[in-house]
């Protein structure tokens, strides 16, 4: 049994889990067509992006990282260097393929405001959803805990996502949250967790 609520107590005590997969940083036309033909032939992809944080008041970054994973690749767009190149933005409205990620609305908004003509198509919020079907807690870090059994590490979180170079720590904390997002979903979906919500 999948337990639908866990305090941070509980989640502490989880063995520390991040994605293991292949990790491809996409910072070229070529790797675009690429990652864009590779994550076209998947009917579920995980979701996230990353902003690279302020800490002055009324300064804010636009969208600097988008994360779509498979189960074995996670791909990484640099999108303040290449914006929402148009193979990848009709991945994202691309009805046939679910995106799966937590609270999305926000990065639909920030994503929103790099490419203005970007119509969002099939994405499942794991937050909004599962609160639907009885989970108490939601977010990465307790649904990843209660699902997956893991921890996963917050501490690269507010970096400087637009540095020259991405450290391998923020590449695997932005490669896990999208990963894991799938994951969970895929879980949540064979043990029968989300039968009502497709059931309606």
């Amino acid at each position: 049994m999948i337990p639908k609520k866990i305090s941070k107590e509980e989640v502490n005590e989880l063995p520390l889990g991040q994605f293991e997969g292949e990790i491809i940083l996409v910072e070229s036309e070529e790797q675009i067509e690429e990652a864009a033909s590779e994550l076209g032939n998947n009917t579920l992809i995980g979701f996230d992006t990353e902003t690279r944080p302020s800490f002055r008041k009324g300064v804010q970054y636009q969208v600097s990282l988008l994360q779509l994973a498979t189960s074995e690749v996670a791909y990484l767009f640099r999108l303040h260097q290449l914006g929402l190149p148009k193979q990848i933005k009709s991945i994202l409205e691309n009805q046939n393929i679910v995106k799966i990620g937590a609270a999305v609305l926000d990065d639909l908004r920030g994503l929103k405001k790099i490419s203005p003509g970007f119509h969002p198509k099939s994405f499942f919020d794991l937050n909004e959803e599962l609160k639907k079907v009885g989970f108490h807690n939601v977010g990465v870090r307790n649904l990843s805990a209660m699902v997956m059994e893991i921890r996963i590490s917050k501490s690269e979180q507010v970096s400087n996502w637009e540095a020259p170079e991405l450290t391998d720590k923020q590449m695997v904390y932005a490669a896990t949250d999208a990963w894991v997002c799938l994951e969970i979903y895929k879980k949540l979906q064979y043990q029968g967790y989300l039968d009502d919500l497709f059931n309606k």
